[in-house]
């Protein structure tokens, strides 16, 4: 993987929404900071997170994750935990997983293209090295 210019972070893609205020911001951050490894191959210019809360702390709350990342599918995550700090966890967890799943996609297994492109030219390769091979 190419590295990138500037790495996406959490702390620079955060906005929080409705639920949310700016000074629960900074603890959600925190939070999600396991994160950063993943957003690290992507762009920050490019990259957007939110997360709000519907009926925040009652009995039926609802916390969402939104992921836009340039060139591909918005990423949802969402989680009915009782507990704030749970809901929050286990929207990160999934969002991480729901992104390295869609890394695991565009690998050469999952796509003809790549899994063509990746293989070596049959021609390329000089019979004397497979003889070198079979001895060894």
């Amino acid at each position: 993987m190419s590295a990138v210019a500037n790495p996406a972070t959490v702390d620079e893609c955060l906005r929080v929404g409705a639920g949310f205020s700016q000074g629960d911001r900074s603890w959600i951050a925190e939070q999600f900071g396991t994160l950063d490894a993943r957003l690290a191959g992507f762009h920050a210019d490019t990259t957007e997170l939110e997360v709000s809360v519907k009926d925040r702390e009652a009995p039926g709350q609802k916390v969402t994750l939104e992921c836009w990342i340039a060139g591909r599918q918005k990423v949802v995550t969402t989680s009915s935990e009782e507990d704030l700090h749970a809901a929050l966890n286990d929207v990160r967890d999934d969002l991480r997983r729901k992104l390295n799943d869609a890394k695991t996609k565009q690998e050469p297994r999952h796509n003809r293209h790549l899994r063509e492109n990746a293989l070596p030219d049959p021609a390329a390769i000089d019979e004397g090295d497979l003889l070198k091979n079979d001895q060894i």
